[in-house]
């Protein structure tokens, strides 16, 4: 389906948006007629970074729009108009732009139109931008019907985003791509996923673990893990209303697993496609799990409970183990996991830890290319001291008297529950924009998505 921002064949009057660099206006009023250097003047429009100029024909008519940017990469200000411009068909005339800028242009137009109206009465759309007619246009949409999805579900509060309704949602993205679709729950999840369902047993609403797989066996085999804890209160070491406020997005990891197998999928690359995740609501109530309680997970490894407000490391934990045993070419997980990745990178720059440097690296240039922010942290080996237990086999967070390095110790206690033989990468997200940007709404945000599709569209599917 076509996001309704696009539409991919127009009759009528189509109106032109014309991106210009500062230094360039001169250049290019000089070739336009008196008319439109007076409106340029009038306006004040000098082509500056987010500002744009609307030119009216003799009529009164809107005949373009003039749009500043700051490089012909800047992608993201093409966010800007979709909320501004009067109802009309769009499209941009740039002919000095590569068809990759074109590309990234029309996806920073679709970002920024994107509106969270669940709960308020909407009109549909009237803005809409023509979709280039080459190969692109379908990749378009789909990149940004999946960064769609992720908004949309960390957007969504925990009384239509239970355990129930996330499971749900990836059932039935399974389901429309033809995957086998599995859920774990009840004494099935106690049985298998015991760390689950400790954190999540005192939720009325209860625990789970979905699983699905898509794609030919005989293709590279790559599993996504995203953290599924739908609302924490930190349990029984319950969190400050302030932080409490936005624990909706606590899910955020398992929408950008369902975003990015959304994106695999509906490209049709050429991937053995696994999803895990483990499905919770970390609450208060007499079943809750308790500050010193000893936890078994599925690895058999034990885990001594010093912070209740630490679960998301603890229902992981399951979670990588089962991934481990896919023995996949390539396992990602995402989570926002800890404060400290926010202390340390602030909340738009994404903590990414790997056990393989050379797949680490290249993603990377792949997130630069797509002008996504990532920073590459240590798995600083001797601050597993921190995490030993003299009860157990582990604890979730470090013992007493050691601050510091919390997403550091957070991505060691993760590397114990995967295979030493695979490669393993891990984000730490806050999945959030505090402040409206062009492009970027307040609210839930997908990251790193795109530049790790093109990843593994680019380098995955293509190394042996």
């Amino acid at each position: 389906m076509i996001q309704e921002c696009y539409i991919e064949n127009a009759f009528g009057k189509i109106i032109p948006i014309i991106p210009i660099i500062k230094n360039d206006l001169t250049v290019w009023i000089k070739t336009q007629p008196k008319r439109i250097k007076n409106l340029t003047q009038v306006n004040k429009f000098v082509a500056l970074k987010n500002t744009h100029c609307l030119i009216l024909n003799e009529a009164g008519n809107l005949e373009s729009v003039l749009l500043g940017i700051a490089t012909k990469n800047d992608y993201l200000t093409f966010g800007l108009l979709p909320q501004l411009l009067p109802a009309g068909k769009y499209q941009i005339k740039a002919n000095n732009f590569t068809a990759k800028q074109l590309e990234l242009a029309a996806i920073g137009w679709g970002l920024g139109s994107y509106l969270f109206t669940k709960y308020k009465e909407r009109a549909i759309s009237k803005v809409k931008l023509i979709l280039p007619k080459n190969k692109n246009s379908k990749h378009i949409n789909n990149i940004v019907a999946a960064i769609y999805l992720v908004r949309d579900l960390i957007n969504t509060p925990v009384c239509d985003m239970h355990p129930n309704a996330l499971a749900l949602v990836a059932k039935n993205i399974a389901k429309s791509h033809q995957a086998k679709f599995k859920e774990y729950s009840g004494k099935a999840l106690m049985r298998n996923f015991p760390a689950v369902y400790a954190v999540g047993k005192a939720s009325i609403n209860q625990p789970k673990l979905i699983k699905f797989d898509w794609g030919k066996k005989t293709h590279k085999k790559v599993v996504l893990v995203g953290k599924g804890v739908c609302f924490d209160s930190g349990g029984l070491n319950i969190k400050s209303p302030e932080s409490m406020l936005l624990m909706k997005k606590d899910m955020a990891g398992a929408a950008h697993a369902l975003g990015l197998a959304k994106m695999i999928m509906s490209e049709n690359l050429p991937i053995q496609l696994s999803v895990i995740i483990p499905i919770v609501e970390n609450v208060i109530s007499s079943n809750s799990y308790k500050p010193g309680d000893v936890i078994k997970t599925r690895s058999g490894q034990t885990i001594e409970i010093l912070n209740t407000d630490a679960e998301g490391r603890v229902i992981l934990a399951d979670a990588l183990t089962l991934a481990s045993k896919e023995k996949p070419n390539l396992l990602i997980d995402f989570a926002t996991l800890t404060q400290a990745a926010r202390a340390a990178l602030g909340p738009n720059i994404p903590a990414m830890f790997s056990n393989d440097d050379a797949i680490c690296n290249k993603m990377l240039n792949c997130l630069s290319e797509e002008q996504e922010a990532a920073w590459k942290m240590p798995l600083y080996q001797p601050y597993a001291e921190f995490i030993k237990s003299r009860v157990a086999d582990l604890t979730n967070v470090a013992t007493a008297g050691y601050l510091g390095a919390g997403a550091i110790i957070a991505a060691l206690f993760l590397q114990k529950f995967v295979d030493k033989n695979l490669s393993w990468v891990h984000f730490d997200m806050s999945a959030y924009n505090f402040s409206a940007t062009p492009g970027k709404a307040v609210g839930g945000e997908a990251m790193c998505l795109r530049g790790l599709f093109r990843y593994l569209a680019e380098y995955f599917t293509q190394e042996s």
